[in-house]
C-alpha cells in the first residue's frame, strides 16, 4: 500500500477530510494520514460533523505536526491549502511525490449555520471527487514524475469546485 500524507497548515479541517476520504475510498490501496506545518492541536467540529453526515468515521483524528512523519516513508504528499503548498517542506519529503489540491478553508467561512455547513460539504465533495480521480489512476505503476503530474492535474482541474467564496 502507498502511504499518503495530506498536508495543511493547521491540520484541523481540509487535511482531515482528505485523510478520511483517502482511507475510506482507497482502503487496500492507500493508507492516509494528515499533518500540518503549524497544527492547531484540535480537529474542527464542523469537519467531524461533515464526516458523520457522509457516513465516514469520526474517531482517531489528531491535529499533529508534519514532523511526526519523518520516519514513515511517505510515498505521496498532497497539500490542500495554499499556505502549506508555499512552505518549504521537511527534508524527509524531498523524494516524495508531491501534489497540490488547494481548497478554500471552510473554517474561515462566516454566515449562518446552514451556509457554513454548505461550505464544509462543498469542501468534502471537492475532496471526494479528487480522491476518486486519483484512485482511477494506475498509481501503483506510474513513475514518480508522471504520478506527480497527474495528481497536480487533478488539483488544477477542480480548483474552483467548492462553489463558495470566503
Amino acid at each position: 500500500m502507498l502511504k499518503v500524507l495530506v498536508l495543511c497548515t493547521g491540520n484541523s479541517c481540509r487535511s482531515v477530510l482528505g485523510e478520511a476520504l483517502i482511507n475510506h475510498f482507497g482502503a487496500g490501496r492507500l493508507q492516509a494520514c494528515s499533518a500540518g506545518s503549524r497544527p492547531i492541536g484540535r480537529i474542527n467540529t464542523n469537519a467531524l460533523a461533515t464526516l458523520q453526515r457522509n457516513g465516514l468515521p469520526t474517531e482517531g483524528f489528531i491535529s499533529q505536526s508534519w514532523d511526526a512523519f519523518a520516519d514513515e516513508g511517505i510515498d505521496i504528499a498532497i497539500t490542500v491549502c495554499d499556505s502549506a503548498a508555499g512552505e518549504v517542506c521537511p527534508v524527509y519529503l524531498n523524494s516524495t511525490v508531491r501534489a497540490h489540491w488547494g481548497l478554500p478553508d471552510p473554517a474561515h467561512m462566516t454566515g449562518t449555520d446552514e451556509e457554513i455547513e454548505q461550505a464544509f460539504q462543498a469542501t468534502y465533495d471537492a475532496m471526494s471527487e479528487r480522491v476518486q480521480k486519483m484512485l482511477a489512476l494506475p498509481i501503483e505503476t506510474l513513475d514518480k514524475q508522471s504520478l506527480a503530474a497527474e495528481l497536480n492535474k487533478i488539483g488544477a482541474e477542480s480548483a474552483l469546485a467548492t462553489g463558495f467564496v470566503l
